[in-house]
């Protein structure tokens, strides 16, 4: 039998997560012409809770059981946020400025490890936050034209993803990955539902697919890339998640006919530079402590 090296079969997971990413991108772009923001979040964490719900007896009710519920209140409060602030971006903007501007997600996750995980300033660190900005400059180039709602939106939303893996790194200390992603949905449901009920649009059969699709490929996305960072080191998979942004600027061109302006290319590539900087020294400094 012909057995892959983990480096080969995390890039396959990789490439799960990278469909996964473009498809939720996809779905949420089609829902949003026919329903709100609020009500794709719902069936989003809908769809999500039934599949979730169906792997609990595998895995005991007991797997359930936490004691930092004050913690999955806040998460969860922050995550639906920044889901909100993606999917607005999605609507409005080209799929892959989303995609670029997502790509300050390290940058604020680095500088919330620094203040509430302890975690100390390195030159790496540095030159990333740094890159980061300069990136988002050049995507955004104020002064040129207009910064827009929307891709502030966005940022707010990478900040918010950035505080939820924060406290998913706290919460993986005591509760099992089960409840975490359980109670994400549980909780993320009457914060969808409440504030759609007031502008609810009846689900048309067109629309089913898509709602189907925006739930299933929000779980596989951080499932298999969780499957890949177990296979490799972080400095391998991290550069084939930015491959979203290539796929899904084609994805754009194809379905909707969105171009690529160089400002966007070179301002990912500046971000990714300073990403991939640090993530190569962390490894290093890894190594030389094993």
């Amino acid at each position: 039998m012909l057995r892959l090296s983990p480096l080969l079969r995390a890039s396959f997971w990789m490439v799960g997560t990278l469909v996964s990413f473009s498809a939720m991108a996809v779905a949420g772009r089609e829902l949003s012409d026919t329903m709100s923001i609020f009500e794709i979040l719902f069936f989003r964490a809908l769809v999500a809770m039934v599949i979730v719900s169906a792997l609990i007896p595998k895995q005991g009710w007991g797997s359930l059981r936490t004691s930092h519920m004050s913690i999955h209140v806040i998460r969860n409060t922050i995550h639906f946020a920044a889901q909100f602030g993606w999917f607005l971006g999605i609507s409005l903007l080209p799929l892959a400025t989303v995609f670029a501007l997502e790509y300050t997600l390290p940058i604020w996750s680095a500088i919330l490890a620094v203040i509430f995980l302890g975690e100390k300033m390195n030159r790496g660190r540095i030159i990333a936050i740094v890159c980061g900005f300069a990136g988002v400059l050049i995507i955004l180039r104020p002064g040129a034209e207009a910064i827009n709602i929307a891709s502030l939106a966005v940022l707010a939303a990478a900040f918010g993803y950035a505080t939820s893996y924060i406290t998913t790194k706290k919460l993986s200390a005591f509760d099992t990955p089960i409840s975490i992603v359980f109670y994400m949905n549980l909780m993320q449901l009457p914060l969808g539902l409440v504030p759609a009920l007031f502008d609810w649009a009846v689900p048309t059969l067109g629309d089913i697919p898509w709602i189907f699709l925006v739930g299933v490929s929000g779980l596989t996305a951080h499932y298999t890339m969780t499957r890949a960072f177990l296979l490799a080191d972080t400095m391998l998979v991290v550069p084939l998640d930015y491959m979203r942004l290539p796929l899904i600027a084609l994805v754009g061109f194809l379905l909707y006919a969105e171009t690529v302006d160089i400002a966007l290319l070179i301002g990912a590539v500046v971000i990714f530079a300073g990403n991939f900087y640090n993530i190569r020294l962390e490894s290093r400094a890894a190594k030389n402590k094993e």
